[in-house]
């Protein structure tokens, strides 16, 4: 069973950084594509950022480019998304997705793409 774990979480006063990460304990890590999903309150789940197995393809949401940074590191199973210039907007339950496979030259962006799914972990941007 595939199951990703974030971490990282917390509360942030705006203009503020944080990073969560997400650990996949799996063998074929390198395989799998990831993303990052957020859910605020009483609002649909939207992608954030995402990259493909491949490292090849990277995608932002528009609401969070230039502020967001994604990266897996292979060697650790990890994926980290470093976020900077927090805003209250940001505000929400961050979740860790994985789904295998698919082209070296494409992305998947939605949701029900994703197999396997973390937790979440909440991250809160407030005064």
């Amino acid at each position: 069973q595939v199951r990703p774990v974030e971490s990282g979480g917390g509360l942030v006063q705006p203009g503020g950084s944080l990073t969560l990460s997400c650990s996949v304990s799996v063998s074929d890590f390198r395989t799998y594509n990831i993303a990052w999903f957020r859910q605020a309150p009483e609002k649909r789940r939207e992608l954030v950022a995402a990259v493909n197995w491949s490292a090849v393809k990277i995608f932002y949401a528009d609401a969070v480019k230039g502020r967001f940074t994604i990266s897996r590191d292979n060697s650790k199973n990890l994926l980290t998304l470093q976020m900077t210039k927090l805003k209250p907007d940001d505000t929400a339950v961050y979740s860790c997705a994985a789904a295998r496979g698919g082209s070296a030259y494409s992305i998947p962006i939605e949701e029900y793409k994703y197999d396997f799914w973390g937790q979440g972990t909440q991250v809160t941007v407030s005064p």
